[in-house]
Protein backbone atom coordinates (compact mmCIF):
# COMPACT_ATOMS: atom_id res chain seq x y z
CA UNK A 1 0.00 0.00 0.00
CA UNK A 2 1.17 3.25 -0.70
CA UNK A 3 2.87 5.66 2.32
CA UNK A 4 4.30 9.07 2.77
CA UNK A 5 7.97 9.01 2.34
CA UNK A 6 8.49 12.85 3.01
CA UNK A 7 6.84 15.97 3.42
CA UNK A 8 7.92 19.12 3.05
CA UNK A 9 6.46 22.50 4.26
CA UNK A 10 7.33 25.92 2.69
CA UNK A 11 8.45 28.49 5.06
CA UNK A 12 7.07 31.63 4.46
CA UNK A 13 9.16 33.46 7.08
CA UNK A 14 12.22 33.16 4.89
CA UNK A 15 12.77 34.80 2.09
CA UNK A 16 10.09 34.71 -0.86
CA UNK A 17 8.54 31.47 0.34
CA UNK A 18 11.16 29.32 -1.39
CA UNK A 19 12.79 27.93 1.36
CA UNK A 20 11.35 24.78 2.98
CA UNK A 21 11.70 23.08 6.71
CA UNK A 22 11.85 19.22 6.43
CA UNK A 23 9.60 17.02 8.16
CA UNK A 24 10.03 13.24 7.52
CA UNK A 25 6.88 11.22 8.38
CA UNK A 26 9.37 9.21 10.33
CA UNK A 27 10.68 11.58 12.14
CA UNK A 28 9.27 12.70 15.73
CA UNK A 29 10.79 16.34 15.58
CA UNK A 30 8.05 18.88 14.50
CA UNK A 31 9.47 21.84 12.15
CA UNK A 32 6.61 24.77 11.50
CA UNK A 33 4.50 21.93 10.35
CA UNK A 34 2.61 19.36 11.82
CA UNK A 35 1.37 21.37 15.18
CA UNK A 36 -0.01 23.98 11.99
CA UNK A 37 -3.56 24.32 12.03
CA UNK A 38 -2.21 24.11 7.67
CA UNK A 39 -1.91 20.17 9.20
CA UNK A 40 -4.64 19.75 10.61
CA UNK A 41 -6.58 21.21 7.28
CA UNK A 42 -4.55 18.87 5.17
CA UNK A 43 -5.60 15.64 7.12
CA UNK A 44 -9.17 16.95 6.79
CA UNK A 45 -8.95 16.78 3.40
CA UNK A 46 -7.52 13.98 2.84
CA UNK A 47 -9.33 11.83 5.77
CA UNK A 48 -12.75 12.80 3.09
CA UNK A 49 -10.12 11.38 -0.02
CA UNK A 50 -11.39 8.11 -1.48
CA UNK A 51 -8.13 7.73 -3.19
CA UNK A 52 -5.50 5.79 -2.19
CA UNK A 53 -3.20 8.40 -2.07
CA UNK A 54 -5.06 10.19 -0.16
CA UNK A 55 -5.75 7.77 2.20
CA UNK A 56 -1.54 7.31 3.37
CA UNK A 57 -1.53 11.04 3.77
CA UNK A 58 -3.86 10.96 5.82
CA UNK A 59 -2.53 7.80 7.67
CA UNK A 60 0.75 9.48 8.16
CA UNK A 61 -0.97 12.58 9.62
CA UNK A 62 -3.18 10.78 12.22
CA UNK A 63 -0.04 8.29 13.24
CA UNK A 64 1.17 11.89 14.41
CA UNK A 65 -1.15 13.09 16.26
CA UNK A 66 -2.02 15.56 13.90
CA UNK A 67 -5.59 16.75 14.51
CA UNK A 68 -8.31 17.80 11.39
CA UNK A 69 -9.71 20.89 11.15
CA UNK A 70 -12.93 21.86 10.02
CA UNK A 71 -13.88 21.99 6.12
CA UNK A 72 -16.95 22.46 4.21
CA UNK A 73 -18.08 22.01 0.61
CA UNK A 74 -15.54 19.56 -0.02
CA UNK A 75 -14.45 18.86 -3.65
CA UNK A 76 -12.87 15.91 -5.12
CA UNK A 77 -11.57 17.30 -8.54
CA UNK A 78 -11.17 14.33 -11.30
CA UNK A 79 -7.74 13.71 -11.88
CA UNK A 80 -6.29 16.86 -10.17
CA UNK A 81 -7.16 16.14 -6.37
CA UNK A 82 -9.76 17.34 -3.59
CA UNK A 83 -10.35 20.78 -2.19
CA UNK A 84 -12.59 22.33 0.53
CA UNK A 85 -13.62 26.01 1.87
CA UNK A 86 -11.65 26.48 5.02
CA UNK A 87 -12.71 28.19 8.19
CA UNK A 88 -10.60 31.11 7.22
CA UNK A 89 -13.03 30.90 4.12
CA UNK A 90 -10.03 30.56 1.39
CA UNK A 91 -10.36 27.20 -0.79
CA UNK A 92 -7.32 24.89 0.30
CA UNK A 93 -6.75 22.30 -1.85
CA UNK A 94 -4.68 18.97 -1.90
CA UNK A 95 -3.18 17.71 -5.46
CA UNK A 96 -1.34 17.17 -8.27
CA UNK A 97 0.64 20.21 -10.25
CA UNK A 98 -2.30 20.51 -12.75
CA UNK A 99 -4.28 21.56 -9.55
CA UNK A 100 -2.11 23.87 -8.75
CA UNK A 101 -1.90 25.60 -11.99
CA UNK A 102 -5.59 25.55 -11.95
CA UNK A 103 -5.46 27.29 -8.73
CA UNK A 104 -3.14 30.24 -10.47
CA UNK A 105 -0.16 29.31 -8.37
CA UNK A 106 3.51 29.66 -9.45
CA UNK A 107 5.52 26.79 -8.26
CA UNK A 108 8.90 27.72 -6.81
CA UNK A 109 12.10 26.67 -8.78
CA UNK A 110 13.53 25.09 -5.69
CA UNK A 111 9.99 23.57 -4.70
CA UNK A 112 9.99 22.22 -8.64
CA UNK A 113 13.15 20.76 -7.81
CA UNK A 114 12.61 19.19 -4.96
CA UNK A 115 9.49 17.36 -7.00
CA UNK A 116 11.41 16.22 -9.54
CA UNK A 117 13.63 14.57 -7.72
CA UNK A 118 10.75 12.69 -5.90
CA UNK A 119 9.54 11.96 -9.29
CA UNK A 120 12.58 10.76 -10.49
CA UNK A 121 12.51 8.44 -7.32
CA UNK A 122 9.12 7.08 -8.80
CA UNK A 123 7.07 8.99 -5.91
CA UNK A 124 4.07 10.45 -6.12
CA UNK A 125 3.83 14.23 -5.25
CA UNK A 126 1.16 16.04 -3.97
CA UNK A 127 1.15 20.05 -3.52
CA UNK A 128 -1.09 21.32 -0.86
CA UNK A 129 -1.96 25.04 -0.27
CA UNK A 130 -4.39 27.74 -0.60
CA UNK A 131 -5.50 29.90 -3.34
CA UNK A 132 -2.69 32.36 -2.02
CA UNK A 133 0.02 29.88 -1.37
CA UNK A 134 1.53 26.82 -1.49
CA UNK A 135 2.07 25.39 2.10
CA UNK A 136 4.04 22.17 1.06
CA UNK A 137 4.61 19.17 -1.06
CA UNK A 138 4.05 15.51 0.48
CA UNK A 139 6.14 12.46 -1.43
CA UNK A 140 3.87 9.19 -1.35
CA UNK A 141 6.01 6.39 -2.25
CA UNK A 142 3.82 2.78 -3.51
CA UNK A 143 6.73 0.30 -3.26
CA UNK A 144 6.77 -2.37 -5.90
CA UNK A 145 6.10 -5.71 -5.22
CA UNK A 146 8.34 -8.34 -6.61
CA UNK A 147 5.49 -10.46 -8.20
CA UNK A 148 4.49 -7.40 -10.45
CA UNK A 149 7.78 -7.52 -12.40
CA UNK A 150 7.51 -10.87 -12.69
CA UNK A 151 3.47 -11.00 -14.11
CA UNK A 152 4.42 -8.32 -16.43
CA UNK A 153 7.60 -10.65 -17.75
CA UNK A 154 4.38 -13.44 -17.85
CA UNK A 155 2.50 -11.28 -19.97
CA UNK A 156 4.52 -10.39 -22.18
CA UNK A 157 5.50 -13.88 -22.71
CA UNK A 158 2.16 -14.72 -23.56
CA UNK A 159 2.27 -11.87 -26.41
CA UNK A 160 0.19 -9.30 -24.38
CA UNK A 161 1.54 -5.72 -24.78
CA UNK A 162 1.39 -3.87 -21.60
CA UNK A 163 0.41 -0.41 -21.80
CA UNK A 164 0.76 1.47 -18.70
CA UNK A 165 -1.54 4.75 -18.28
CA UNK A 166 -1.62 6.54 -14.90
CA UNK A 167 -2.88 9.79 -13.67
CA UNK A 168 0.95 10.74 -12.24
CA UNK A 169 3.41 12.79 -13.31
CA UNK A 170 5.49 11.33 -16.20
CA UNK A 171 8.62 11.28 -14.25
CA UNK A 172 7.13 9.22 -11.84
CA UNK A 173 5.11 7.18 -14.43
CA UNK A 174 8.08 6.63 -16.71
CA UNK A 175 10.77 5.72 -13.44
CA UNK A 176 7.80 3.06 -12.69
CA UNK A 177 7.53 1.61 -15.93
CA UNK A 178 11.50 1.33 -16.20
CA UNK A 179 11.50 -0.46 -13.04
CA UNK A 180 9.19 -3.57 -13.67
CA UNK A 181 9.68 -3.51 -17.63
CA UNK A 182 6.99 -1.77 -19.28
CA UNK A 183 7.67 -0.71 -22.83
CA UNK A 184 4.50 1.52 -23.36
CA UNK A 185 3.78 4.32 -20.47
CA UNK A 186 1.76 7.63 -20.51
CA UNK A 187 1.45 10.15 -17.47
CA UNK A 188 -0.88 12.74 -16.36
CA UNK A 189 -3.77 11.20 -17.68
CA UNK A 190 -7.12 12.21 -17.19
CA UNK A 191 -10.00 9.60 -16.52
CA UNK A 192 -11.13 10.72 -19.97
CA UNK A 193 -7.90 10.15 -21.45
CA UNK A 194 -7.15 6.72 -20.36
CA UNK A 195 -10.66 5.80 -22.15
CA UNK A 196 -10.05 7.14 -25.28
CA UNK A 197 -6.56 6.02 -25.28
CA UNK A 198 -8.46 2.42 -25.23
CA UNK A 199 -10.77 3.48 -27.50
CA UNK A 200 -8.08 4.14 -30.35
CA UNK A 201 -6.57 1.36 -29.30
CA UNK A 202 -9.94 -0.84 -30.24
CA UNK A 203 -10.22 1.23 -33.90
CA UNK A 204 -6.92 -0.26 -34.27
CA UNK A 205 -8.79 -3.68 -33.74
CA UNK A 206 -6.78 -4.56 -30.78
CA UNK A 207 -8.61 -6.52 -28.10
CA UNK A 208 -8.16 -4.46 -24.79
CA UNK A 209 -7.71 -5.23 -20.93
CA UNK A 210 -7.82 -3.04 -18.48
CA UNK A 211 -6.90 -3.27 -14.65
CA UNK A 212 -7.36 -0.48 -12.09
CA UNK A 213 -8.57 -0.11 -8.74
CA UNK A 214 -9.67 3.57 -8.54
CA UNK A 215 -12.07 5.98 -9.25
CA UNK A 216 -10.13 7.39 -12.05
CA UNK A 217 -9.94 3.82 -13.50
CA UNK A 218 -13.86 3.49 -13.54
CA UNK A 219 -14.57 5.08 -17.19
CA UNK A 220 -11.38 3.57 -18.90
CA UNK A 221 -12.68 -0.08 -17.10
CA UNK A 222 -16.02 0.47 -18.65
CA UNK A 223 -14.33 1.25 -22.35
CA UNK A 224 -12.10 -1.84 -22.11
CA UNK A 225 -13.27 -5.36 -23.38
CA UNK A 226 -12.21 -6.64 -20.54
CA UNK A 227 -12.48 -4.54 -17.42
CA UNK A 228 -10.56 -5.83 -14.37
CA UNK A 229 -10.91 -4.34 -10.92
CA UNK A 230 -8.17 -4.98 -8.69
CA UNK A 231 -9.32 -6.04 -4.66
CA UNK A 232 -9.61 -3.25 -1.85
CA UNK A 233 -10.65 -0.61 -4.51
CA UNK A 234 -13.29 1.50 -5.24
CA UNK A 235 -16.62 0.30 -5.57
CA UNK A 236 -17.15 2.30 -8.92
CA UNK A 237 -14.74 0.61 -10.15
CA UNK A 238 -16.13 -2.90 -9.07
CA UNK A 239 -19.27 -2.25 -10.64
CA UNK A 240 -17.98 -1.59 -14.31
CA UNK A 241 -15.43 -4.03 -14.37
CA UNK A 242 -16.35 -7.53 -15.88
CA UNK A 243 -13.67 -9.17 -13.43
CA UNK A 244 -12.87 -8.54 -9.91
CA UNK A 245 -9.82 -9.91 -8.31
CA UNK A 246 -10.02 -11.00 -4.93
CA UNK A 247 -6.32 -9.17 -4.14
CA UNK A 248 -4.91 -6.32 -5.28
CA UNK A 249 -1.95 -8.26 -6.95
CA UNK A 250 -0.69 -7.93 -10.76
CA UNK A 251 0.59 -11.72 -9.84
CA UNK A 252 -2.87 -12.43 -10.00
CA UNK A 253 -3.76 -11.25 -13.39
CA UNK A 254 -2.08 -14.11 -15.33
CA UNK A 255 -3.21 -16.55 -13.32
CA UNK A 256 -7.40 -15.29 -14.19
CA UNK A 257 -5.85 -15.19 -17.86
CA UNK A 258 -5.66 -19.01 -17.43
CA UNK A 259 -8.51 -19.60 -15.42
CA UNK A 260 -10.37 -17.91 -18.55
CA UNK A 261 -8.58 -20.32 -21.19
CA UNK A 262 -9.43 -23.14 -18.58
CA UNK A 263 -13.05 -22.15 -18.83
CA UNK A 264 -13.46 -21.77 -22.24
CA UNK A 265 -11.97 -24.97 -22.94
CA UNK A 266 -14.59 -26.54 -20.48
CA UNK A 267 -17.42 -25.14 -21.95
CA UNK A 268 -16.24 -26.27 -25.66
CA UNK A 269 -15.63 -29.26 -24.29
CA UNK A 270 -19.05 -29.69 -22.85
CA UNK A 271 -20.59 -28.49 -26.06
CA UNK A 272 -18.71 -31.29 -27.93
CA UNK A 273 -19.83 -34.16 -26.09
CA UNK A 274 -22.94 -32.91 -25.33
CA UNK A 275 -23.80 -32.99 -29.05
CA UNK A 276 -22.46 -36.03 -29.79
CA UNK A 277 -24.43 -37.39 -26.59
CA UNK A 278 -27.62 -36.54 -28.05
CA UNK A 279 -27.02 -37.11 -32.00
CA UNK A 280 -26.63 -40.35 -30.80
CA UNK A 281 -29.03 -40.97 -27.95
CA UNK A 282 -32.09 -38.86 -29.37
CA UNK A 283 -32.26 -40.76 -32.49
CA UNK A 284 -32.01 -44.06 -30.05
CA UNK A 285 -34.52 -43.01 -28.05
CA UNK A 286 -37.09 -42.16 -30.93
CA UNK A 287 -36.64 -45.78 -32.35
CA UNK A 288 -34.58 -45.77 -34.89
CA UNK A 289 -33.22 -49.28 -34.61
CA UNK A 290 -36.47 -50.69 -34.25
CA UNK A 291 -37.62 -51.30 -38.34
CA UNK A 292 -33.86 -52.72 -38.05
CA UNK A 293 -33.47 -55.19 -35.81
CA UNK A 294 -36.22 -54.61 -33.38
CA UNK A 295 -34.20 -52.61 -30.85
CA UNK A 296 -36.50 -50.15 -28.44
CA UNK A 297 -35.15 -47.98 -25.69
CA UNK A 298 -37.19 -48.38 -22.75
CA UNK A 299 -38.64 -44.74 -21.60
CA UNK A 300 -36.89 -44.88 -18.30
CA UNK A 301 -33.37 -45.81 -19.48
CA UNK A 302 -34.06 -43.34 -22.02
CA UNK A 303 -34.90 -40.68 -19.10
CA UNK A 304 -31.95 -42.08 -17.04
CA UNK A 305 -29.69 -41.33 -19.98
CA UNK A 306 -30.86 -37.48 -20.43
CA UNK A 307 -29.58 -36.94 -16.42
CA UNK A 308 -26.55 -38.91 -17.02
CA UNK A 309 -25.55 -36.18 -19.61
CA UNK A 310 -26.05 -33.52 -17.45
CA UNK A 311 -24.19 -34.94 -14.59
CA UNK A 312 -20.91 -35.88 -17.27
CA UNK A 313 -21.38 -32.08 -17.87
CA UNK A 314 -20.92 -30.83 -14.15
CA UNK A 315 -18.37 -33.52 -13.86
CA UNK A 316 -16.24 -31.97 -16.47
CA UNK A 317 -16.72 -28.55 -14.99
CA UNK A 318 -15.79 -29.47 -11.84
CA UNK A 319 -12.05 -30.48 -13.08
CA UNK A 320 -11.11 -26.92 -13.08
CA UNK A 321 -11.05 -26.86 -9.23
CA UNK A 322 -8.11 -29.20 -9.69
CA UNK A 323 -6.56 -27.55 -12.45
CA UNK A 324 -2.46 -25.96 -11.41
CA UNK A 325 -2.97 -22.41 -12.52
CA UNK A 326 0.52 -21.66 -10.96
Amino acid sequence: KPGVADLYWVDEEKAGGDKFAATEESSERDVWGLKSPKAGILLALEQMSEHPVGEAIAKALTSKGVVPHGIRHFESVTGRGVAATADSGRRVFAGNRRMVEEMGLAVPESLAKRADAWQEKARTVIYTGDEQHIWGIIAVSDPIKPSSQAAIQKLTRQGIEIHMLTGDNRQTAEAVAKEVGIQHTHGEMLPSDKANYIQQLQSKGRIVAMAGDGINDSQALAQADVGIAMGHGADIAMDVAKMTLTRSDLADIPTALKLSDATVSGVRQNLFWAFIYNVIGIPLAAGLLYPVNGFLLDPMIAGGAMAFSSVSVVLNSLRLRYKKLG
